[in-house]
């Protein structure tokens, strides 16, 4: 049985963290059966893990090439691990996947976190042991629940996560086969070839976005949330709503872009549409020393961690979008409601919080295999780094005492504002809509040479507006989804190939044109041709 993940990097630990792995060399029933118990209670609602027999560790690392399984075992490996999970009470059974690495066979054991904990298993599997205990994880550590651990894990009995709950109005034909099989492309799992002749019950238990009696099987809410086309129709307000003030939130003129659909869909699009439309880099030239200072009015890297965590960490059962506020000195992204009760006001103000318990376990699992995330923790530290890396202000990080939201502010840099109001400044006083030559050069980059009036009679009304939102290099989804293009012979006809024919863009892999990691970007005549002809607005993307 495959998984719905990429083996290589479930070993390698890049989409799983640490505390959900444990490696084994060989068979350890007793070991195996606490673990499994542990993972089946997922204490910090981190979605349960994986248990991998035939690998050996170093130093708490995974030992690659595999040492291996014999394969004449595995068959009676399985029959043992379904024995183990008839000793946990209530039953719990993981799934058994039988793996070939490298020639090697191994068995995985995948334990999401189950439906009706609290579980306990056996202390002892010695004949005639009656004790019975709690078991969770602890960092990378399989131990007994004791004293006040006890009772709060006592305290989640049939407490489920919302988006591992089962959705009981909805139906497996709820279900799209085509996002499921393209998730499945994308992260290059085993899975993949099966499903397009598998029955598609069993695939959705393969995969766990479905639960119950066969009589009865329902989609469980992170399915919809990721596998139909609306799920705003299970999910009032599951969108990203993205708002820019350009003078401020009391003035009467404001644009809004609504993204809804698959949420890693909608995310993908609402970072497309921030990337070209409010990531403006500033250069200034020092005229004592040949290097330009180079930085960006907001750090994108620390806005798209910031919009992933939002969605991520929403409650989705609350009829509140996702808000990205653009008001001309910062950007607010906001989300309802607050962090988990377990991060202190007082961390949250020294921008070192980390969060004991998830809202949405198993949404980060399927955002952390599509790239959209990282690891656990992880969130803040990255964002700051990309702060400081860019010379930013500090974000503000914010929620209320009854943690009804969360709040991060991201202030402009200061000399991109600069930049900003003597650009405005400039443009009011020529009275034309332009800006005089030396604020063009500090907003948009030194560009030297002429554009020739072959090149500006070869620029359609679609290329232009194609050139002034390709600042950075980006693939042909992200184009369309920024263009707001239904068609993609409608992109590649009337944008891309004509672009493309009179060098204005290029291909990051010209020699695959197909690749998956195929982007288009701008060359330097596409440069020269935005920087000579248009206004200072469509060099900005807004």
């Amino acid at each position: 049985m495959n998984l719905p993940i990429n083996i290589d990097h479930l070993l390698r630990g890049r989409t799983v963290e640490s505390e959900r792995l444990e490696f084994k060399r060989g068979w350890n029933p007793e070991a195996a059966l606490h673990t499994l118990c542990a993972f089946a209670n997922d204490f910090h609602n981190l979605g349960g893990g994986y248990i991998v027999l035939g690998v050996e560790t170093k130093n708490g690392r995974p030992v690659l090439p595999p040492t291996g399984l014999p394969p004449d075992s595995l068959d009676k490996l399985q029959k043992d691990v379904l024995n183990l999970g008839f000793r946990i009470q209530p039953d719990y059974h993981p799934v058994a996947s039988p793996q070939v690495v490298k020639g090697r066979h191994i068995l995985v054991l995948w334990a999401p976190g189950g439906q009706t904990r609290p579980y306990k298993a056996p202390v002892s599997l010695a004949k005639g042991c009656r004790e019975y205990a709690f078991y969770i994880r602890k960092g990378s550590s399989t131990v007994q629940a004791r004293g006040n651990t006890e009772r709060e894990l006592l305290s989640l009995a049939a407490t489920v996560p919302f988006d591992d709950r089962i959705r009981h109005d909805a139906s497996l034909d709820d279900l799209d086969i085509g996002l499921i099989r393209d998730f499945l492309k994308e992260v290059g799992s085993g899975l993949y070839p099966d499903s397009a002749r598998m029955d598609f019950a069993q695939l959705c238990r393969q995969m766990n976005i479905a639960a119950g009696p066969d009589e009865f099987l329902r989609p469980l809410n992170v399915g919809l949330l990721l596998f139909n086309e609306h799920p705003e129709k299970f999910f009032p307000y599951a969108q990203i709503d993205v708002v820019h003030f350009p003078e401020g939130p009391g003035a009467d003129r404001f644009s809004e872009k609504i993204f809804k659909g698959p949420v890693h869909r909608m995310v993908r699009e609402a970072l497309a549409y921030i990337r070209s439309s409010l990531i403006v880099e500033t250069v200034i030239k020092h005229p004592d020393r040949p290097e330009a200072e180079r930085f960006f009015n907001y750090p994108y890297e620390a806005i798209e961690e910031a919009l992933v965590n939002a969605v991520y960490h929403r409650g989705y059962d609350i009829r509140e979008p996702v808000e990205v506020r653009i008001l001309p000195d910062c950007v607010i992204i906001s989300s309802q409601p607050g962090p988990d009760r377990s991060i202190r006001i007082a961390d949250l103000k020294k921008d070192r919080f980390l969060s004991r318990r998830y809202r949405n376990r198993r949404l980060g699992e399927f955002l952390k295999e599509l790239s959209l995330t990282e690891g656990r923790g992880t969130g803040i530290p990255k964002i700051m780094r990309a702060v400081r890396h860019n010379h930013s202000p500090r974000p503000k990080f914010e929620t209320d005492r009854d943690r009804t939201y969360f709040a991060t502010t991201f202030p402009i840099h200061p000399k991109a504002r600069t930049a900003q109001v003597e650009a405005q400044e400039a443009e009011t006083e020529s009275g034309a809509g332009q800006v005089t030559p030396q604020v063009t050069g500090q907003v948009t980059g030194e560009v030297t040479g002429e554009v020739t009036g072959e090149v500006t009679g070869e620029v359609t009304g679609e290329v232009a507006k194609l050139l002034s939102m390709l600042r950075k290099p980006m693939s042909r989804g992200e184009v369309q989804a920024v263009l707001n293009l239904k068609g993609q012979a409608n992109l590649r006809d009337r944008y891309l190939v004509p672009a493309l024919k009179a060098g204005l863009v290029e291909m990051t892999v010209p020699d695959r044109p197909r690749s998956s990691k195929q982007r288009y970007r701008l060359t330097a005549k596409g440069r020269q041709y935005l920087t000579q002809t248009c206004t200072p607005d469509a060099r900005s993307g807004v």
